[in-house]
Parts: C-alpha cells; structure tokens; sequence
C-alpha cells in the first residue's frame, strides 16, 4: 500500500486506533504482574526492578523496533501482512512435496490457531484491568469489578453486528489521547525519581538474569507481557501501510509506553505499596475516575482490534481451506475489510466471559496471557526465515546471524511460559491446540474427499465429446455448475442428465480457486476455455484477502454470452459417510463430517441469487 506524505498523517492516526490498543494498554497490568502474580513472584527490590524495566525497555527495542519494524513489515504478501499472508508467502518459496514444506504449513497453522487463544484472553484481561481501577478509587468497589467488566464485554460483543464504521472515526483521537495521557503521567513521575533511567542500561537486564537464574527466567513470561499486540502492527499493514504504522510507533506509541512503564518504575523505587496498582496510582487522585473511564475506552478499542483480527483471520483461513464456510456479513459497504461472523462472535463472547468468572483478576490471567503471544511470534519468526533465505537471497551470514538472535529471544520468551502452563499457560495452548485440530482435520478431510470424488468421476472433455451422438433435449438459458474439479463431470451435472432428461443451451463447468496470494489482478481474474458443444470451462481466482463474488465477475466480463435472467446456478451437495480403514482416523472422519454437515451454504459464501439456485444431492463414501 503506498502512501503520499499528504495522507501520512491521517492514516497514522488512524492506525493508532486499530493497530495500538493491545500493545498500548499493555501497562495496566504488567508490571504489577511481574511483581505480585504467579507462582514464583519477582521480589520488588532496587536491583530487581531496574532488572524488569531494563528487560521491558530492550524487550521492546529488539522484538518490535528491529524485529516487526525494520525486518518482519519488510515482508509483504503484495502489501498484506500477518502469520497467515507469511505462510503463504513462505509456502510459496518452497517444493509443492516434502517433509520441511509440511512442518512449515503445520507451523504456521499453529501460529494461527495461536492466535484465537489471544482473541480470546485480550478482551478479558484488557477490560478486567481497566475495571479493576474502582477497587483502587475506593474498597466498596470490589465486589462490583467483575460484574461491571461482564456487561461492558457483552456489550462489545453485541456491538460487533453494527460493525466498527459509525465509531471507528473515534478509536484514533482516544488512542491519541490515551498515548498522551500515560505519557504525561509517566514524565511527571519521572521528574520526581530521574535516577529511574538508569535502567535503560542492558547490564541491569543481563545481571538480573544472570544473578536472579530461575526467578530471573520465569520473569520472562512477564516481561512479555509488554510486547502483547506486536503482531498487529504486521497483521494490520496492509490496511494503513508500512510507513504509516512505523510513523505512529516510533512519533508516539514508543515513547509514551516507555515513559509510562519508567513511570511506574519511579512511583514503586519512592513507594513499593504502590504495587498493588501502580498504573492508577500514577495519576493523581482527582484524576482516578476519569482515568477509569480512558483507560476503559483504550480496552474496548484495544478488544475490538482482536476481535476483529478474529474474523480476518478467519475469512482467511476459510478462502486457503483450513476452516469451513461461515456465515458471514460485511458491515461497511466502503471498507470490504470490515466483517462480522456470527459463530466466531459468540464463541469469543462465551470464552471471554468464562474467563473473566474463572480467573477473576487480569495478574491471574496474565500468566496465561504470555503462551499465545510468545507462540505467535515464534512461529513468525520461523516463517520469515524461509522469506529472508529463499525470497531475498540472504546468505547464510547476514541472514542466519539475524534469525538466530530473534530466535533465541522468541524462544526464551516462549520457553519462560511454557514453566507457566499450570498457573493458566495451559489455557491458551488448549484452545490454540483444538483450533490446530480443526484446521487440519478439515484441510486433510477437504483433500481426501476432492481426490475421492476426483477418482469416480467422468472426464469432462470425453464426455462433452459424446454428447452429439446422444439425442439429450437442450433447453433455453445458461447453467453453471460450481465444482472443485473442473477436469471431471460434476455430479449434479449427471443429476440433471439422469433424471430430467435435459441440458440447457449453454453450460459452464465453473471452479473457484484461491491462490496463496492476498489479491488477484482483474486481468487474471477468470480464464474460460471453450468446448465443443456450448459447454465452457472456467476458473475464477480470489485472493484470500478478496470477496469471491461470483455473479459479479461473471456477468461483468463480458466474455460469455450469459443472459442473467436466464442463467441458473447448479451445485451438489454431498452427504458424507465414515469408512472404516480410510487414510484418516475414524475419530477425524466423524470430526470432519460433524463439520462438513455445519459449513455454511455455498450459495451466500459465493453470493450467489438464492432463487436462481438449485441443488443436488449426493452421498459419498469417505
């Protein structure tokens, strides 16, 4: 996406809405979970918290500056980002076959499915802190936390099916006035306690790990904590551009972060009670209530991002085959980014709910929080390994040198909290594994039944062939029959034959495809091979960023001879049977089944006109 220098400026507002409400509220609960939640605790001494702010303050340099910033963005599926246009990216950098193409896939399905387990956590623990500022205004508030963080999330979620248009022009100026707000706040924190920066030193990170061993590696697990919502500013690039989102993280987002978290750092070194909430106990007592309320407001917004992250990727994930057809409603008619999913929704409200009830506190679910962002970055961070060696051509030098620094910090990051699987670590790689298990049954269950029906079916081209020497009536209009093997005869195809003894005039064997890149070019958007006897074959391609709008591109090409009021849209419908001894195990057939009888229609998924449809019935062995 390319940006002119007039526009910089709104879009990077823009983005300070959308991309920065994760890692943006980040400071409502870090430190304080670094210092009082868990198992094993950081003792809040001197030494140790120049140690923490030190580790936060490099912890930012290293995974979002030089990491995400400088190299990751660089990384672009033609202007797209995020773990699901990578791993397209990267697939497309290797053989079709092969073990090291599979475990790459398999990765980067994970990381995805990660993903969901943070779409989960994110608005619980983002509101729950916001919310749990009233216990800090006055005890009463207490009892009152929970309750009052369970309306607003179902509230939010309720929300989704207006979509964000009518009030996303308002998550820009919040963000900017939340950015502003923490970082004002921490100045004049740290004005009264200067020698705070000098955590900024690397030594106190390296000593505190060195000395501290098992405390100071378990802490890890806090520390990254603060990078919550690094992803986004890959994930949301190709929305508001490289440029604009980079404008945005280093003109304010970074520095207001780091004065807030140095902030918080000098309130503690002056009054270690202040740890019981050190983000509100920044701000002056007058100011508690209307910081509740900002802080309130910036998790919303920060939930909405995530949620809505939620839904991108799976229209993604639906489009390159890991998840079946949803319901599915775009809520903006200017942004075709901008959907809801029903299923995804509710699922979402439900998890987060559970959680908040569960857990109770945003520090006890900070210590599951960690899993699914340090996992997601792994998983990126091996990904982009494949980009730098086979896409640019780096040697095994420079680009091994790199990797192999982001690797170990990814990999520490991910190892602290994987010692936190007990105290909650188990929750999102629970759901990241369940997600994981359904994306793969399906794609493996999907493949399996093309080849099936692939193996039993006529081929196209002899059979048109044959049809002159049959005395089959044809019939006025055009039908298209929608197939995922326009080489065979589709089912519903011989149906038609079968039981009504008839064929319209025109007949157009038609396959959607959806190659492993974001967008397609209008010019490739449909090839049409014509066959004898008025039959046609076409294939139509769509992004996995696109909308596959079927009768647009047919009609709009101008390249068959189609009446639309006399075209009619045939499909089959199969309905599938377990077999015992197939290539997948019984339990994933069921699984797959189960979720081939609840995908979505075809017929909104493609947007086709409901009464221009037909449908025919099949049954198929799996």
């Amino acid at each position: 996406m390319k940006n002119s220098n007039s526009n910089i400026a709104p879009l990077s507002l823009a983005a300070l809405g959308v991309v920065y409400g994760d890692i943006g509220t980040s400071p409502l609960y870090t430190l304080n979970t670094i210092f009082t939640a868990g198992i094993h605790p950081v003792p809040l001494t001197q030494q140790n918290l120049f140690g923490i702010l030190s580790l936060i303050f490099w912890s930012l340099v290293i995974v979002v500056c030089i990491k995400y910033v400088t190299f990751i963005m660089r990384a672009d599926n033609h202007g797209e980002g995020g773990i699901m246009a990578l791993l397209a990216l990267a697939l497309s950098k290797l053989s079709r076959e092969g073990r090291y193409r599979r475990a790459m896939l398999l990765m980067g399905i994970f990381g995805a499915a990660l993903f969901y387990g943070d779409g989960v956590i994110t608005p619980a623990i983002s509101v729950l802190s916001a919310v749990e500022g009233l216990q800090v205004a006055s005890p009463l508030f207490k009892d009152f936390v929970i309750p009052v963080t369970l309306v607003i999330v179902f509230f939010l979620f309720i929300f989704q099916r207006q979509g964000t248009a009518s009030v996303g022009a308002l998550f820009g100026p919040v963000m900017l006035l939340w950015f502003s707000v923490i970082g004002v706040l921490g100045i004049l924190s740290i004005a009264q306690n200067p020698h705070v920066l000098g955590a900024l030193n690397p030594l106190y990170g390296l000593h505190f790990l060195l000395e501290s061993s098992s405390v100071g590696f378990l802490a890890l697990g806090g520390v990254v904590l603060s990078l919550t919502g690094a992803e986004a500013l890959y994930a949301d690039m190709g929305h508001f551009g490289r440029k604009p989102i980079t404008v945005a993280w280093y003109g304010l987002v970074l520095p207001a972060l780091l004065l807030n978290y140095f902030g918080q750092g000098a309130l503690l070194m002056a009054s270690p009670k202040a740890i019981e909430n050190p983000f509100y106990l920044l701000a002056p007592g007058w100011a508690l209530y209307p910081m509740i309320l900002l802080a309130t407001a910036a998790t919303v917004i920060a939930s909405q991002s995530v949620i809505s992250g939620a839904f991108s990727m799976t229209a993604q994930a639906i489009k390159l085959g890991y998840s079946p057809r949803m319901e599915t409603h775009h809520t903006s008619e200017a942004e075709k980014g901008q959907i809801y999913v029903p299923g995804i929704n509710w699922a979402l409200m439900v998890a987060v709910a559970a959680l908040i009830l569960g857990f109770k506190s945003s520090a006890n679910l900070a210590t599951a929080y960690g899993l699914a962002v340090s996992g997601t970055m792994l998983m990126t961070t091996v990904l982009a390994n494949i980009v730098f060696r086979r896409l640019w051509h780096w040697g095994a030098l420079r680009g091994g040198m790199l990797i192999v620094g982001l690797m170990t910090v990814d990999v520490s990051f991910f190892s602290a909290n994987l010692a936190k699987i007990s105290e909650g670590g188990w929750l999102p790689l629970t759901l990241g594994l369940g997600i994981f298990v359904l994306m793969t049954t399906w794609k493996r269950g999907r493949t399996l039944l093309a080849l099936r029906m692939r193996k039993e079916s006529i081929g196209l081209d002899a059979f048109v062939a044959s049809l002159s020497a049959t005395s089959c009536v044809r019939v006025p209009g055009t039908a298209v029959f929608l197939t995922a093997n326009p080489e065979g005869v589709p089912h519903a195809l011989l149906h038609t034959m079968k039981h009504m003894k008839t064929l319209h005039e025109r007949i157009v064997i038609l396959a959607v495809r959806t190659p492993e890149i974001p967008r397609v070019d209008e010019q490739n958007r449909l090839e049409l091979e014509p066959l004898p006897n008025n039959f046609h074959r076409a294939t139509l391609h769509f992004g996995f960023m696109e909308e596959p709008n079927v009768p647009e591109v047919l009609f709009d090409q101008n390249r068959l001879p189609m009446n639309e009021m006399e075209t009619v849209f045939i499909l089959s419908r199969e309905s599938l049977i377990p077999k015992v001894g197939s290539e997948m195990a019984l339990w994933r057939e069921k699984l797959f089944i189960a979720m081939f009888r609840n995908a979505g229609s075809a017929i909104p998924y493609f947007k086709l006109p409901p009464n221009k449809v037909v449908e025919i019935g099949a049954q198929v062995l799996l």
